[in-house]
């Protein structure tokens, strides 16, 4: 079965669902999401999104705190552009119906937090819901708009491009690339369509489940990054994979995130004993970047043998807390912590993918047509560690800049046109799920031990072996059997633990959210991307 559309959206976060709206009233938009249309990464974030905002406070001193977090290797035409845009593009949410927090004492003015990184208080909020409640307002106007199909439970496989159909066809591929459509499964019944359209936009979140401990929801499995790099897009800066520095610490919680803004409202980090420890390793103490916390963190769960260190938020009264952050409140609250009393036992969790697909100023990739927004890209702003709240506002910019892309050249591209259908050939029925949880556990397992917050060389060689090996068997299980969404999740997440650890093994330094005990220093030589480009 096939379906033709003018533009493809994979995803349904911020990023995908704010180009569908900016494209939609020049094209046919569709949009496939794997579950149910609330399940993305933004659905989740809870801090908020960074801009200029106050008359003390500008864009340049923006870019200027983003550069210092993303340690030499942002572009800064890139920060610059994204920090300039910012408050058009939040005030942009604002007229599509997102609620963001004001004054109590005046109401006229929107309440800003500050976090870790920012020189100035700039992060507009919902609470500590801020991703669920921009869900809320998009999802309305989606629904309200006549030329946007959502469709869930269609979970993309893979991409088909001109090169593509002519190694298929034995014919030499095309210079250079560009995409035609992609095959994607609908997980309910198993039926594989194809979806043909002029252009396609990845917007499928990132890869927190590459690893074995995550503030990311189930739907984090990396497939954007994984359907490109098989279609021949490049990939950079894998290796920087932000661990956030305080994720819940309880056996019945899973994926939950103590957000950052705790600390910007001076929450402390403390030992069992009730010392603090961040002095010693940045005058910034708690409002150090993220990397810095995360990597101290981790010391002194080596150092001491704990478990968790504690976020103390004591000093602030008792119905601050819980009006600030109702839903964390209420979340620690189900888990007997109350957190405007109790210390909250806190580890670090991978977080944020600051790689990608690589793409130019408006988005696109290396092929042709084919656009990446939000974690699913690397556009060059976060450079080695992604500043605080600088995601949702990468997602809003470069939405409204690969949409003006996409409509200035819908009329110059042919039609959406007859794609190969889906051939499984002798596929039988998978009969070995096991196979597929067990893969999954071992994965997840070795990427947190060998390519986490802390790496040495002799690590990234044992996960090399490891990675080398699993793929051979997925590959195999692959083309043996029938697809299905854990499967094509399972080879998403092998392809990006891969990506990761050939990053992580070219970049002989530490520097930002790659740090190896081999190479613990920065060296200048190496102010570049790490830049992967498959070859067929």
């Amino acid at each position: 079965m096939q379906q033709k559309t003018d533009v493809l959206v994979v995803g349904s976060g911020l990023a995908g669902l704010l180009f569908a709206l900016k494209v939609a009233p020049h094209a046919r938009v569709t949009i496939l999401t794997k579950r149910e249309r609330i399940q993305s990464n933004t659905r989740w974030a809870q801090g908020g999104i960074a801009a200029a905002w106050l008359e003390d406070d500008s864009w340049q001193d923006h870019v200027q705190d983003t550069l210092v977090a993303g340690a030499g290797l942002c572009r800064r035409d890139v920060v610059e552009l994204t920090t300039r845009d910012a408050r058009a593009r939040v005030e942009e949410l604002i007229d599509l119906g997102v609620s963001f927090d004001r004054w109590d004492q005046d109401p006229e003015q929107y309440s800003l937090h500050k976090e870790g990184g920012h020189s100035a208080r700039r992060i507009l909020h919902s609470k500590d819901l801020t991703g669920a409640e921009i869900m809320r307002a998009l999802l309305a106007q989606i629904d309200a708009h006549p030329d946007i199909e959502l469709l869930e439970h269609w979970m993309g496989i893979d991409l088909i491009t001109e090169g593509w159909a002519a190694r298929r066809d034995n014919a030499l591929p095309p210079m250079p690339d560009r995409v035609l459509g992609c095959y994607a499964l609908h997980t309910p019944t198993g039926a594989v369509r194809t979806f043909s359209a002029k252009t396609v936009a990845l917007c499928a979140g990132g890869a927190g489940k590459v690893y074995l401990y995550t503030s990311n929801p189930d739907v984090a499995t990396g497939d954007g990054i994984a359907m490109a790099w098989r279609a021949g897009a490049s990939v950079a800066n894998m290796e920087f994979v932000q661990f956030h520095p305080t994720c819940l610490f309880h056996p019945d919680a899973r994926n939950f995130l103590i957000s950052e803004a705790l600390r910007g409202e001076g929450g402390t980090l403390r030992l069992k004993s009730g010392e603090r420890f961040m002095a010693r390793y940045d005058e910034r103490m708690e409002l150090a970047p993220r990397d810095i916390v995360a990597r101290s963190i981790d010391a002194e769960l080596k150092r001491t043998g704990a478990e968790c260190v504690y976020l103390d938020m004591s000093h602030l009264p008792a119905s601050t807390v819980r009006h600030k952050f109702p839903n964390i409140y209420a979340n620690c609250l189900h888990f007997g912590i109350d957190i405007s009393t109790d210390p909250i036992p806190v580890v670090p969790a991978a977080h944020y993918m600051c790689g990608g697909v690589r793409t130019d100023l408006h988005g696109e990739t290396s092929v042709q047509n084919l656009f990446s927004i939000g974690e699913t890209a690397c556009t060059g702003l976060h450079g080695a560690n992604r500043l605080a709240s600088n995601s949702l506002l990468e997602a809003c910019v470069f939405a409204h800049r690969a949409a003006d892309a996409v409509v200035a050249r819908l009329k110059d591209l042919p039609p959406a046109r007859d794609l190969p259908p889906w051939d499984e050939g002798s596929a039988a029925e998978p009969d070995e799920q096991v196979v597929i949880s067990q893969t999954w556990d071992e994965i997840r397992r070795f990427m947190w031990n060998y390519v986490g917050i802390v790496r040495t060389s002799r690590r990234l060689m044992r996960a090399q072996k490891r990675i080398e090996l699993v793929q051979e068997e997925i590959n195999t299980y692959y083309w043996d059997f029938k697809v299905t969404g854990d499967l094509i999740e399972l080879r998403n997440i092998a392809t990006v633990a891969e990506l990761v650890i050939e990053c992580a093994m070219r970049r002989r330094e530490s520097r930002g959210l790659h740090y190896t005990l081999d190479y613990p220093d920065v060296a200048s030589r190496l102010i570049s991307d790490t830049v992967l480009t498959r070859r067929f």
